[in-house]
């Protein structure tokens, strides 16, 4: 297990490193409004990965939340943003310090760079209408991602041997078919409310493309 831990820390400290935007903290810096926003988002984010369930004992579920996060602040701030979760799991004694990094390369670093890629080839494949955006980028983009994780999670588990693969198939893969209609219509309905009332703070959103009036 300590091998997987050291991975885990590997990649998401690497992924921390190759996510820095000066940009980003610059933002942070000069814009109260934005730095509201993020902490808001880190609150957030918590809440939902602290909310667990599942059926047998280490084989928990919970909502990701990854692919709103990424399509209103970007990938890399997305990443840079689940530091604060994780900080305070770790603080409340949800999360052991040494599982953080593989934590966090599962539930935060991997839904972020598939929910942008989905969002990508969305935006670069289909037409730029707002229906598209809310149920392609925002409730399948999130359907399929808590699925990809799950299945992620679940190769981890059965590679290193900490479950057989009957008990994560009965307890834990077989909850895909559950959770991911829930996590596809949170992230699409907010994705819904944020580009109706807060369009500014979408950063994958562009009022020319999606609202133009020959749409």
């Amino acid at each position: 297990m300590i091998y997987w831990q050291v991975f885990g820390w590997t990649f998401f400290l690497v992924s921390l490193w190759l996510c820095r935007s000066p940009l980003g903290w610059q933002k942070m810096r000069t814009e109260k409004d934005y730095q509201h926003l993020v902490f808001a988002s880190g609150i957030i984010l918590f809440c939902l990965w602290a909310l667990k369930a599942g059926i047998s004992e280490g084989l928990d579920i919970h909502f990701l939340g990854m692919t709103v996060l990424t399509l209103c602040h970007g990938p890399r701030i997305a990443i840079w943003i689940s530091v604060i979760p994780l900080t305070l799991m770790v603080g409340f004694g949800l999360l052991p310090f040494a599982d953080v990094g593989l934590y966090a390369f599962t539930t935060a670093v991997l839904p972020a760079v598939v929910s942008y890629a989905i969002f990508l080839l969305s935006y670069r494949y289909l037409s730029h209408h707002l229906f598209i955006y809310i149920f392609i980028a925002g409730f399948l983009n999130a359907a399929f991602t808590i699925v990809f994780h799950l299945c992620t999670v679940s190769t981890g588990y059965w590679v290193s041997g900490l479950h057989g693969w009957d008990t994560i198939l009965d307890n834990y893969l077989t909850l895909a078919l559950l959770i991911w209609f829930p996590e596809g219509l949170l992230n699409g309905m907010a994705v819904t409310l944020l580009a109706v009332y807060r369009p500014h703070w979408l950063r994958t959103f562009y009022d020319r493309e999606y609202l133009s009036p020959d749409r």
